[in-house]
């Protein structure tokens, strides 16, 4: 198998896990990493699986992983998994969660994967070869008015040292799009944004894994992600904003002088 049936058969196995155990679970088997960012036993299962899949296939890569860490050999080829993605989500019974793959080359993002177990809805992106929904050609909104558009957002809910800057960002996006919407897993967010239902997206605290799966899934749906300064630094900074071209620049044009006015730091 190749590099993107090796994704997609993996998210598959990861999803089968969680699908069995969607609002089955009992709450004594979640446990708190840190206040707000809860794991389960179910995360943990979901990242084996997925982990085993990759390095069967490809015993010479490296594969990080959100719960268990680093596995592998260290080189040009490092798998990045979120095998749940909207944890809490998952274990309030809310059907908004996804696992997210991605398989970057030299640090570049060159396969990525999302799949929304509940709907069945897989998001898949191969550099240069363009995206998919479900085997379906997907692009961004492009031409939509931000005013027509519904831009996604997520709470900083494990850092509220950044609260203040989140609502103040907020403040000034809300009144310029048709809607603002904050569903819980970052990873379909993104994917979202790439199928043309979001016209943009923004969020101060990702991680990694939440941002690597959607990235590559933008730019190929002919969208454009950046951190809050304009640069390709979100994945070590974890500062988003994504959308269709000419949402995106006055997403991040808002953002940008929202946190200038405030004196905060782009990145």
């Amino acid at each position: 198998m190749d590099h993107m049936e090796v994704a997609c058969t993996a998210a598959r196995a990861g999803a089968e896990i969680l699908v069995a155990h969607f609002r089955k679970l009992d709450f004594e088997d979640v446990h708190s990493k840190e206040r707000n960012d809860f794991v389960s036993f179910v995360d943990n299962q979901s990242e084996q699986v997925i982990r085993q899949t990759i390095l069967e296939a490809f015993p010479g890569h490296q594969f990080v992983g959100e719960e268990q860490g680093m596995f592998g050999v260290p080189g040009e080829w490092r798998w990045i998994c979120d095998p749940l993605d909207g944890t809490s989500n998952f274990v309030h019974g809310v059907p908004q969660f996804s696992v997210s793959i991605a398989l970057l080359h030299e640090d570049e993002v060159v396969v990525s994967v999302v799949l929304d177990p509940v709907r069945d809805e897989l998001f898949a992106a191969e550099r240069g070869a363009g995206v998919t929904l479900n085997d379906r050609p997907i692009a961004v909104a492009d031409g939509q008015s931000f005013a027509d558009a519904l831009i996604g957002t997520g709470f900083p809910f494990k850092r509220h040292q950044v609260l203040d800057d989140y609502t103040a960002t907020f403040r000034e996006v809300f009144p310029k799009a048709a809607g603002v919407r904050r569903m819980g897993s970052a990873a379909l967010d993104l994917a979202y944004v790439a199928a043309g239902v979001y016209g943009g997206f923004w969020e101060f605290v990702l991680s990694p894994w939440d941002i690597a799966g959607g990235a590559l899934l933008i730019e190929e749906a002919g969208g454009v992600i950046t951190d809050f300064a304009g640069s390709d630094q979100y994945l070590s900074n974890g500062r988003v904003v994504a959308g269709a071209p000419e949402i995106h620049a006055e997403l991040l044009e808002t953002v940008q002088v929202v946190l200038s006015e405030m004196g905060r730091p782009l990145v």
